[in-house]
């Protein structure tokens, strides 16, 4: 036997033992695919050594979940987190399984939402989470029902539907912490509002057992819609949350509207308010004039300061009432005779008719 000849034997057999390696991990990945199956294997146990979440869509969308000594927070913000969110949203990863195996072709991801995101028209969202020894990514589609939904394992050709149901969304405002303050109605003992354009007021009670606030100055010959008119502002602070958030511009002459809070125990929180086309923008501030509440006023102003806060346009409205809104509509003037029109006479009554004789 020549040389040649046993030099080909050799790589002809090195062939079959490659490819009957390949064969055996294909059988092993279809075994670990089987209904049940975890789709991120390892997740589960590793959830507390995840650092970063990011999820993508094709159209640019994107959110970078980031964990520090402080807790979650959202990069493109710099605002903290809700960590209940980011916690709920690695556990279902962790606990994803397979309930049953779906479309390999590409040609089909679309239907399912499960396409690459490198399109824009790619309307799944691509979920990539890190920790410092592994990381995990997941493309999530569209739901098949209230407890699964179609997924695919970034860079594998199968789609799976799976469960539980993941929800995603790669907005960043919709992973910020809400919470700015919760200063219930019982607290407040004055409000006073210093619109940008329109006549300033005070609502104010002297005792908490006082139901109702004045509201002064009034406009002569006006009253107020009822004793109650005003508490709808005294109670605006109470759960207000925000939509959206940035950092706060650099002083400029935008008019703003304000609003100054004082409660019974010293807290002062005031509120400057503008509007940016459809945005209803505030900035927060405190201060206490009571030693009790020093360290709560320096509690808002560490975490609120600096910050410009995307609020709901109702609660701007409330915020910043004006007067008038709180004012019964004026009786409206007595409308005069149009020029030349005459008193109509009064109509004489009709003479009775004689009776008929037959």
């Amino acid at each position: 036997m020549t040389a040649r000849r046993v030099a080909g034997l050799l790589l002809a057999g090195l062939g079959v033992i490659a490819f009957a390696i390949w064969l055996s991990s294909q059988r092993h990945l279809e075994r670990d695919m089987a209904a049940g199956a975890l789709v991120l294997p390892g997740l589960q146990p590793n959830v507390n050594a995840v650092t970063t979440v990011t999820l993508r869509k094709g159209d640019a969308t994107r959110t970078t979940l980031k964990k520090d000594g402080a807790g979650w927070s959202v990069g493109e913000r710099a605002w903290p987190a809700q960590l209940g969110k980011v916690r709920k949203l690695l556990l279902d990863l962790g606990a994803l399984n397979i309930v049953e195996e779906k479309t390999r072709l590409a040609a089909n991801y679309p239907a399912i939402g499960v396409e690459d995101v490198s399109s824009p028209k790619a309307s799944g969202t691509l979920v990539e989470v890190g920790s410092p020894v592994r990381s995990w990514a997941l493309i999530v589609g569209k739901s098949s029902s209230a407890k699964a939904g179609y997924v695919r394992v970034a860079g594998m050709p199968q789609s799976l539907l799976a469960a539980p149901l993941i929800s995603v969304d790669a907005d960043p405002k919709s992973w910020l912490e809400r919470e700015l303050l919760d200063i219930p109605l019982e607290r407040v003992r004055q409000v006073e509002e210093r619109p940008a354009s329109g006549p300033a007021y005070t609502a104010s009670r002297d005792k908490k057992s006082d139901s109702n606030f004045a509201v002064s100055p009034l406009p002569k010959g006006r009253q107020l819609t009822g004793p109650a008119a005003a508490e709808p502002v005294a109670g605006a602070l109470a759960a207000l949350t925000l939509d959206d958030v940035r950092k706060a511009a650099a002083a400029d002459d935008t008019p703003r509207s304000h609003a100054l809070f004082r409660t019974f125990d010293g807290l002062e929180i005031e509120l400057a308010g503008r509007k940016d086309a459809t945005h209803d923008l505030v900035l927060i501030s405190a201060r206490s004039s009571a030693k009790e509440t020093a360290a709560e006023a320096d509690k808002v102003n560490a975490r609120l300061s600096g910050w410009e806060f995307e609020i709901p346009d109702y609660k701007y409205a409330t915020l910043f009432t004006s007067l008038e809104e709180l004012l019964q509509k004026p009786p409206e003037p007595a409308r005069k005779p149009a020029p030349g029109a005459k008193k109509s006479a009064t109509a004489k009554p009709a003479s009775a008719s004689p009776p008929t004789s037959r």
